[in-house]
């Protein structure tokens, strides 16, 4: 006998950032920019940077899931699933699912890993969302973790898009729901692989007959590049349209929204959806300026600490939009 649908809810949150604080000018002495010109085009202050021998992908998401796991009143025994979004996994193969399961100390659950860039997350949480909603699984963990710092290029050749990215961790604790008008309502997800190679990075390749040679890493191809117009054009497109997608599928408003937390890649970018949206500057979260684009954590950051400064209440009406390489997009509606 198949068993009646149920919503999921976020139980807890927690995130991990490193300790070194890399500011724009230290930037500054390592290539050709200025703390003027990145805050003007980004609003980003400082990043974090991870410290080898102490932080890696895996690790960090350890940190932030022990600590979304106390707030969820849960212990890593109690999960039946992990699914790990990441773009900067430690190892080629395999994926840091498991060697997060391994860093908590548990086995044998199922550990996916999502490859979805800047809407990781939000995709990784659907999935989640689907295998409590359905009865599979109660008990999920959902991280993104990122290390960037040892993959960017800081020449003058890649300062457009080095300057902009940062380390990290966030996670978040599913577990089933008492309502169906409480927990994620709805999540909404989108792709346009027209677009891949406006934001990629293309080695190491498998297409190649080496995957990694001299002179990828002298010609740079193992730098991410990005054509930051583009990437622009159709971000502040596609945020306030799945934005707007989630509202119109729950028969809601953006008047009714408490808090939209959105992928942190570009506070100008953050800007032009609360003006195109509409919403009071209470009612959208940053923390751009403290950790640059995090990627798949970054989302998970925001949320955590918006939870943490006590913007999430008890029957708030939640958006989690983010966008970002593949073109991949995505929103989650949440009541908490």
């Amino acid at each position: 006998m198949a068993k009646e649908l149920r919503n999921s809810r976020i139980s807890g949150l927690g995130h991990y950032v490193p300790e070194k604080v890399v500011k724009n000018v230290d930037l500054e002495k390592l290539m050709d920019t200025s703390d003027a010109w990145i805050v003007e085009r980004t609003g980003i202050n400082e990043r974090r940077y991870f410290e080898p021998g102490k932080d890696t992908t895996a690790n960090m998401a350890a940190n932030a899931a022990i600590k979304a796991l106390e707030k969820a009143g849960l212990e890593a025994k109690d999960l039946d699933m992990i699914v790990f979004a990441t773009l900067s996994p430690d190892y080629f193969f395999p994926g840091s699912g498991v060697l997060l399961q391994r860093e908590l100390g548990i086995s044998d659950i199922p550990c996916y890993d999502v490859r979805n860039q800047c809407s990781g997350f939000i995709y990784a949480l659907s999935l989640a969302d689907q295998f409590i909603k359905t009865g599979m699984y109660d008990n999920v963990l959902v991280v993104g973790s990122e290390i960037h710092s040892s993959g960017l290029d800081f020449s003058d050749r890649g300062r457009a898009v080095s300057v902009i990215f940062g380390d990290g961790a966030g996670a978040a604790v599913l577990t089933p729901s008492d309502s169906l008008d409480k927990g994620i309502l709805s999540t909404h997800l989108h792709a346009q692989g027209e677009f891949a190679e406006e934001l990629m990075a293309v080695g190491p390749s498998s297409n190649e007959p080496e995957r990694i040679t001299h002179q990828m890493i002298d010609d740079g191809t193992i730098f991410p590049i990005m054509n930051g117009s583009t990437v622009f054009k159709h971000a502040v497109t596609r945020f306030p349209e799945v934005i707007n997608e989630a509202l119109s599928h729950n028969g809601v408003t953006a008047d009714d929204l408490d808090l939209v937390v959105p992928h942190q890649a570009n506070l100008r970018i953050t800007q032009f959806i609360q003006q195109k949206m509409k919403l009071p500057e209470d009612k959208i979260f940053s923390n751009i300026q403290k950790y640059g684009n995090t990627t798949a954590a970054s989302v998970p950051i925001a949320f955590s600490e918006a939870f943490e400064e006590g913007r999430v209440k008890e029957g708030d009406l939640i958006c989690l939009a983010a966008f970002g390489s593949g073109f991949t997009w995505a929103s989650a509606l949440i009541r908490w």
